[in-house]
């Protein structure tokens, strides 16, 4: 599986408003065919950090995420004007032997 671990740091005095619209993001992400999981965490000592973790079937489904009105509009769009820092990490899963 592709897995994606975002970190989110909002400016100051948008932390509602970004987990407003992460949590709308949940359920829509969560539907697409490639998404295998999508959640998002909220760090408990600084609530402006937020850790997206998500995997897809293959690098193609999150390419398809990507390519997503929502995404684009939501997260593109909305999210990433109102973060201090966004970064991302790529992985592949470990499958047992």
């Amino acid at each position: 599986m592709y897995v994606v671990a975002a970190r989110y740091y909002t400016q100051e005095g948008k932390d509602e408003a970004v987990a407003t619209i992460l949590q709308q993001m949940i359920p829509i992400s969560s539907a697409e065919p490639g998404c295998v999981l999508y959640t998002v965490n909220r760090s408990v000592d600084d609530p402006r950090k937020f850790l997206l973790y998500e995997q897809y079937r293959d690098l193609a489904g999150y390419e398809a995420h990507m390519a997503t009105d929502a995404f684009k509009e939501s997260i593109l769009g909305r999210v990433v004007p109102m973060l201090e820092s966004r970064e991302r990490d790529f992985y592949e899963t470990i499958d047992p032997a």
